[in-house]
């Protein structure tokens, strides 16, 4: 029933923020269409933070990136407009297609102190829709559908599972839910996808008669099952159906490798709009050059 199990690797993001990255795993890229999985916190940041632990502005093609927040608050500007602050238990769904940048600052924390928790995955395009127009939606209440049943409190963040249809327009078939669980409850992993995982985010689950911990991502046949939790737990469940083989290039996505690095020289030569509200400082090119590109047929 488990394929592979998935340990977090602490990344650091710049200064003293550092997250858990899970996907992508050396042997094993993507779930479904899921092809970058971090976990945020938990973090407590104090009143005063400096401003290098904010992401500055920086760019996206070829997927949809999804943040999500058991705790705290970050505020989201992009190259379309839009400013809006998340906060938990809501959903930021942004679509790059073609090119996006945004910055994620953490305000709230800088004058009121935070507790920072929360998950950002992407979501790669399907083909056909890599290079769509970028756009950017904002989700809570009716958006993302919730359910109680036996000790398990479940939010839909995207998609379809449970018999629930969340409110994010998604490109390609797949879930996305939380689950929040009580000790001794038990709950299902949503059958029906070629793909599937949860993440343990807190806690202690069992599943398939292991014992598993925070911070391990459970990569899951395609038939059904069920999860228990050994004591209180938040429990991220997820998959779809496959979109292909993707390159991953920092910050972009895609099927081509001529695309990724058309990408890096357009964000080099600073081809790409940054936001209106936030365009005095950005993350630079790294400099780790692009995947070579596949030689040209003869």
């Amino acid at each position: 029933m488990i394929d592979m199990i998935i340990e977090q690797r602490r990344r650091s993001l710049g200064g003293s923020f550092e997250v858990g990255r899970v996907l992508p795993f050396a042997k094993r890229r993507m779930v479904g269409p899921f092809i970058f999985f971090d976990h945020i916190g938990p973090l407590d940041l104090a009143p005063g933070i400096d401003r290098s632990v904010d992401v500055r502005a920086h760019p996206h093609i070829g997927l949809s990136t999804v943040t999500y927040l058991f705790s705290g608050r970050i505020m989201h500007r992009d190259s379309l407009g839009v400013e809006q602050e998340i906060h938990p238990h809501e959903v930021n769904w942004m679509t790059a297609g073609s090119g996006i940048t945004h910055s994620e600052r953490f305000e709230h924390a800088r004058a009121h102190g935070d507790h920072l928790h929360g998950i950002q995955a992407w979501v790669a395009l399907p083909n056909g829709m890599e290079e769509v127009n970028p756009s950017f939606s904002h989700h809570s209440g009716a958006d993302l559908p919730q359910w109680r049943d036996g000790g398990v409190t479940g939010q839909l963040i995207a998609g379809s599972a449970y018999g629930l249809c969340a409110g994010a327009k998604t490109c390609s078939p797949l879930f996305y839910a939380h689950l929040d669980m009580q000790p001794g409850s038990t709950a299902e992993i949503p059958g029906g996808y070629k793909e599937r995982a949860l993440y343990i985010a807190t806690g202690a689950v069992e599943l398939d008669g292991m014992r598993h911990e925070s911070g391990r991502m459970l990569v899951l046949g395609a038939t059904a099952s069920r999860v228990e939790a050994l004591e209180h737990a938040t429990v991220m469940v997820l998959g779809g159906e496959p979109v292909g083989e993707r390159h991953l290039y920092w910050n972009f996505v895609s099927s081509s490798k001529d695309r990724l690095a058309q990408a890096a020289a357009d964000w080099k030569a600073g081809r790409m709009k940054l936001p209106d509200a936030d365009d005095k400082e950005f993350i630079p090119l790294p400099d780790a050059p692009p995947p070579p590109a596949p030689p040209a047929m003869s």
